[in-house]
């Protein structure tokens, strides 16, 4: 297969991110022209123009939606309302909330606008009425009732001097408030449907308004007389006001006089003059070449402008589609100079794009085809197709791309090398349903492969010079046609080689197809295996072998030879959507309707990473030229870019070892030059609870232990307190450290107060888990200690016969603090003796059950003894009475040692101690 110096892939990490940002409603612009703020469900985005990334984030903490901001005319004040009611007031560079108030409104706040000294703010509700606050004295300044409806629109007279408020509501009419006497001085009526946008002239004389009932109305303020109405045949959604001083002749305007900008549901920007009402600038329609290509308005129409901006610093236009598109527009000539995608919806397919793989394209759940620049996220609109785009496919040089819609078309479309800049090159109509799937020839862009809903598959030549056209399209033609499967086909693949193809399709099989010679497609065999529809096909790029993946969950791998299934991969929850080879085909990349990417290695068929970045289906997954990349794009709007960091992690697994090691070295020194207190804090660093244990065990084996240890832990930090404590309930559930860990818990509980240790974290926890185990250590130690007891006493009670001159020696052994054992000791001693031989006499087993028995009972005893102490002298010689003396001395050193341990335990009893008790507590 391939290399055997080649290294698997471990791990992926995001390297960027497209997320939305918009998702409808009101869209500003801050005055240094830095910035657009705009809405997205319950928080505010602050986009980034020259980077296109979302550099700040308002969200209101009661996760309610955002149904109006707006943004002070200084930049410094941002106030946003919300379904809950309240009017929160936001330091937006730093996202903190600096206040927040009732806004009195019943419902909720549909609009909102400072005026021109950013010091009131316009609230207009759905409940008819508009409240003024002053954002500096903090109050309401008035409360202005009248409008008929939702206030929709509300703007402030750009003279700050007049003091006036204009309003317009369900009633289309416009509403002039004078703030100074709270009344409305008169409403203009002209318009018969919502009136959309306000637009001031430089000395505030004249105003045009913008409605959806296809006309627009100059107005003279003086005299709040119509001055010119203009028909504009389309629902205009915005109206900027030209300035009049500015040389605007590339877009038609060539006479003096007010010129103003249109933009609505046709989808483009139209300059008109007030004077004559006539249109003298009409911005082109990018092409389309669809076959329904008329003129008619759509009300759905994906291109229809929703807010128009003017940006006067930078004699910039900014406009918002229906698909929540944020484009801006250079003037004079209204040259394209920024797009930016708001909301991407459901991610259909992604591939990488460029020689470098420095852009994407990206098929959505629109007719429209995106393309990123991944260093800027700015962002091309590609017109085309008339309906949704469902698959993708770059050919091997990285410039040239394939795309085919529901539209039932194929599309080429080639990218500049130099600029960037995508255009479509070729198109072919022949499929009768939907096409679903398209692939690259491999070797060279020489031809294209098409599946269908109509079950069919079609092979298109694509021209020679087709890299070389600039501004002809090309049509194509199918090849060859082929009834390739009785229902959709989902998946081609064409082989590294150019001469088989593969298709997946929804009956549950794969096929093998020879692209012969002549045009024409033969059947080589057929897949069977899956019990569902199959998504996707893929060849390996080194071996025979083909992958396909299905609905039932699985990745199979198929030979091409006998069409045999050589392995099978299961760990999907769900349907696996696309699978692709990675490390020179040793490893696979699928990914499913879980919202995971999983990477496999063939080899071991082991899941070696499960990636989470998703919460939908993974539609798009794509790797780089380099394989050092791979694109996911999900139904979740979401679209990852992932870095493989396998060399990263591996270099920084190698780093760490080499430190640990290092470490080791230093607390071994450390140990050596008994530096205990920097030994201990070095071990807990390391997080090593064995370490420090051992630690603790050389501090316990030293030279006055017990005050060395409680002078090191005393030292320590809180937090390496606090580690130490948590070490103590893993060695307390041993019986071989619970020695150490009560060493430990005696130092922390006898020198630091109950306030500071319930500060650690987890105490109560600890306390609850030391108890037990304690309590348990208490017993054993209890029952270890009655063990030797009854052991000394044996071995005192215990005389060998021939041994006379040990007689005094031994009764010298009973020193052990035992009651009982004394009584047994004294009554022996009480008896008399018949010979020299009886006093060595050693007591049996009997005697030592019934030692608490009546004098009359010892005395029948005592034959049983004087015959079973023959015995052993008949059989023990003074070698063995010399090993059991021994035996008995070293008997005694360890119930001497048991009884230390038992005194030391005793001493560090956790339960005993007091603060332990009133923590537990």
């Amino acid at each position: 297969m391939a290399n055997a110096n080649l290294q698997f892939k471990t791990n992926y990490s995001v390297l960027s991110k497209i997320e939305p940002f918009y998702k409808g409603g009101k869209v500003q612009v801050s005055k240094d022209e830095q910035y657009i703020f705009c809405i997205s469900g319950s928080h505010v985005n602050v986009l980034e123009i020259c980077t296109g990334k979302i550099v700040h984030r308002i969200e209101h903490d009661d996760q309610e939606d955002i149904t109006s901001f707006a943004l002070s005319c200084d930049d410094e004040v941002l106030v946003t309302a919300s379904r809950a009611l309240l009017l929160k007031q936001w330091d937006w560079r730093k996202a903190q909330c600096t206040r927040s108030w009732k806004a009195i409104h019943t419902v909720p706040v549909a609009s909102m606008t400072f005026d021109t000294t950013s010091t009131l703010l316009a609230t207009g509700g759905c409940d008819g009425t508009i409240k003024l606050w002053d954002v500096i004295k903090q109050y309401c300044t008035h409360n202005l009732k009248g409008s008929a409806g939702v206030v929709h629109l509300v703007q402030f007279h750009p003279d700050a001097q007049k003091l006036q408020l204009f309003s317009s509501s369900l009633d289309c009419g416009i509403r002039v408030w004078d703030l100074c006497s709270s009344q409305c001085v008169c409403v203009l009526q002209s318009h018969y449907s919502a009136v959309t946008g306000l637009s001031f002239s430089s000395d505030g004389q004249t105003m045009i308004s913008s409605g959806r009932d296809n006309i627009c109305t100059v107005w003279d303020l003086k005299t709040q007389k119509v001055k010119r109405t203009i028909p504009v045949y389309e629902a205009v959604e915005g109206v900027v006001l030209l300035p009049e001083k500015d040389d605007f002749s590339e877009i038609g305007v060539k006479n003096k006089g007010l010129h103003f900008i249109t933009a609505g549901s046709k989808g483009v920007l139209r300059v008109w003059e007030a004077s004559t009402a006539h249109c003298v600038f009409t911005q082109a329609l990018p092409t389309t070449l669809s076959s329904s290509g008329d003129n008619e308005e759509k009300e759905d129409d994906p291109r229809s402008l929703t807010y128009l901006l003017y940006l006067p610093a930078s004699s910039r236009i900014a406009t918002v589609t229906a698909e929540h598109n944020i484009l801006l527009y250079q003037l004079p000539a209204l040259t394209t100079q920024q797009q930016f995608v708001g909301y991407n919806d459901e991610v259909l397919d992604v591939k990488f794009l460029g020689k470098v793989d420095s852009h994407i394209v990206v098929a959505t759940n629109s007719c429209q085809l995106k393309v990123f620049e991944l260093q800027t996220n700015s962002c091309q609109i590609l017109y085309g197709h008339t309906d949704t785009v469902l698959s993708l496919d770059v050919s091997k040089k990285g410039l040239l791309f394939a795309s085919c819609a529901k539209d039932r078309s194929v599309r080429v479309w080639q990218m500049d090398s130099d600029s960037g800049q995508v255009h479509c090159v070729a198109y072919g109509l022949s499929h009768t349903n939907a096409v679903g799937s398209i692939t690259f020839s491999k070797l060279k862009a020489s031809f294209i492969v098409s599946g269908s809903q109509d079950c069919t598959v079609k092979v298109w030549d694509l021209p020679q010079n087709i890299s070389n056209t600039e501004t002809d399209i090309h049509q194509l033609t199918a090849r060859t046609t082929e009834k390739a499967h009785d229902k959709d086909v989902n998946s081609v693949a064409v082989s590294p080689n150019d001469k088989l193809l593969a298709s997946g399709s929804q009956d549950r099989t794969a096929k093998l197809w020879s692209l012969v010679g002549d045009g024409g497609l033969a059947l080589l065999g057929v897949f069977r295996g899956h019990r569902r529809g199959v998504w996707t096909v893929c060849f390996s790029p080194v071996d025979q072998v083909l992958a396909t993946s299905s609905a039932d969950g699985t990745t199979k791998l198929w030979g091409l030879q006998d069409f045999s299934c050589l392995k099978t991969f299961e760990g999907h929850d769900a349907s696996v959507l696309k699978v692709i080879f990675v490390s020179r085909g040793t490893q696979l990349l699928t990914s499913g309707s879980d919202g995971l990417v999983k990477l496999w290695t063939i080899k071991t068929n082991e899941c070696v990473k499960t990636l989470d970045a998703h919460q939908d289906k993974v539609w798009g997954l794509h790797n780089s030229r380099k394989d050092n990349k791979m694109v996911t794009g999900s139904a979740d709007s979401n679209i990852s870019v992932w870095l493989d960091v396998t060399d990263v992690e591996l270099a920084e697994e190698q780093a760490k070892q080499e430190n640990q090691i290092l470490k080791q070295q230093e607390l071994s020194n450390l140990l050596h030059e008994k530096k205990y207190l920097k030994a201990l804090g070095l071990a807990i660093s390391l997080d090593q609870p064995h370490t420090v244990l051992m630690v603790i065990r050389a501090i316990w084996q030293a030279e006055k232990s017990k005050e060395l240890l409680e002078k090191t832990v005393l030292k320590l930090r809180q937090d390496q307190k606090e580690s130490l404590l948590r070490y103590c309930v893993v060695w307390n559930t041993n019986a071989r450290n619970c020695l150490q860990a009560q060493a430990v818990l005696q130092v922390l509980l006898t020198h630091l107060p109950p306030e500071e240790l319930l500060q650690y974290q987890g105490t109560r926890a600890h306390l609850e888990g030391l108890i037990p185990y304690t309590e348990r250590h208490m017993q054993r130690i209890g029952k270890l200690m009655q063990s030797s007891m009854f052991l000394n006493y044996m071995w005192q009670k215990m005389r060998v016969v021939g041994a006379p001159a040990r007689l005094d020696q031994d009764e010298d052994m009973d020193t052990f603090p035992l009651e009982s054992a004394q009584h047994f000791s004294a009554t022996d001693k009480e008896k008399p003796s018949d010979s020299g031989d009886e006093d060595n006499r050693d007591c049996s087993d009997s005697e030592i059950e019934e030692g608490a028995s009546d004098v009359e009972d010892k005395e029948v005893e005592e034959v049983s003894v004087s015959n079973k102490a023959s015995a052993i002298k008949t059989t023990q010689n003074g070698a063995q009475t010399n090993g059991n003396h021994c035996e008995s001395e070293e008997s005694s050193e360890d119930e001497e040692q048991v009884e230390s341990d038992h005194t030391t335990f005793k001493e560090m009893n956790i339960l005993s101690n007091p603060q332990c008790q009133t923590l537990a507590s």
